[in-house]
């Protein structure tokens, strides 16, 4: 028992007090964010900000310059999330308005079946034009990410080509995967901000890919996170249809 714990903790004795307080702040946050995102509430948005601004700047201290990016992309997201969340739930308010000034005995029933939809946020499934933006969105993270990764002997000789060597062939698998699951992270996060029951597929893959990524780096707690997040977009995946076939077929986008 006394190995597996120093297996897993181990690596934390190295570390600064206020690093590991960090991380575990972080963790807190973000496996609550996810919790409320898959009750479709609101408060996903300003619980996810504190957690991602802490792991922008772990990240840049443990050089994962993509889950870096990611977090940023996050940050910009979650406010564009939050905006589309609250215009859904206007909508879905004045329609109920609507519904119960001049109700017809379909739009009662729809009325009932949606009372138990959380915060009223409407879901909704992708749509083909969604894919191209996805596709468009994927590419872009991966060369940028690159890029970021094929500079980094510069960005770690302080921003100075001098006795700095560049090449792919300096490119490991955590880099390769990190570009992967950096594309996963951005586009699932897109398709959460614009309602998608889709994302949670994508959550579901990228978590379970970061977690041994995230063991192999030492990183125990954020590891754990991980596999919190994988177990918790199973459920909500589920949860998010089930909510779909309840509420109002004539929803806002």
């Amino acid at each position: 028992m006394v190995e597996i714990f120093n297996w897993l903790f181990g690596q934390y004795a190295d570390y600064p007090t206020v690093f590991i307080a960090l991380e575990l702040i972080a963790v807190i946050f973000g496996v609550a964010s996810v919790l409320l995102a898959s009750r479709t509430n609101i408060l996903v948005f300003p619980i996810g900000l504190v957690s991602t601004a802490i792991f922008v700047y772990l990240l840049w201290k443990w050089q994962l310059f993509g889950d870096m990016f990611i977090n940023a992309y996050y940050t910009v997201m979650s406010l564009y999330g939050w905006i589309n969340w609250t215009q859904s739930k206007k909508n879905t308010a004045i329609k109920k308005q609507q519904d119960y000034i001049n109700p017809t005995g379909q739009q009662q029933n729809e009325s009932l079946a949606s009372i138990n939809a959380q915060n009223a946020i409407q879901v909704e499934h992708l749509d083909k034009k969604d894919v191209p933006i996805l596709a468009l969105l994927a590419s872009a993270t991966i060369a940028f990410v690159a890029l970021v990764y094929y500079f980094r002997p510069v960005i770690n000789n302080n921003f100075s080509f001098d006795g700095a060597v560049l090449g792919l062939h300096l490119f490991t698998w955590v880099d390769y995967t990190d570009m992967l699951t950096t594309a996963l992270f951005l586009m699932a996060m897109w398709l959460m901000a614009r309602r998608k029951i889709e994302h949670w597929i994508l959550w579901i893959i990228a978590d379970a890919i970061s977690v041994p990524l995230y063991f192999y780096k030492g990183l125990t707690f954020t590891a754990l996170q991980y596999v919190v997040f994988t177990l918790i977009a199973i459920w909500a995946y589920y949860e998010w249809q089930r909510r779909y076939r309840l509420q109002p077929k004539a929803a806002y986008a």
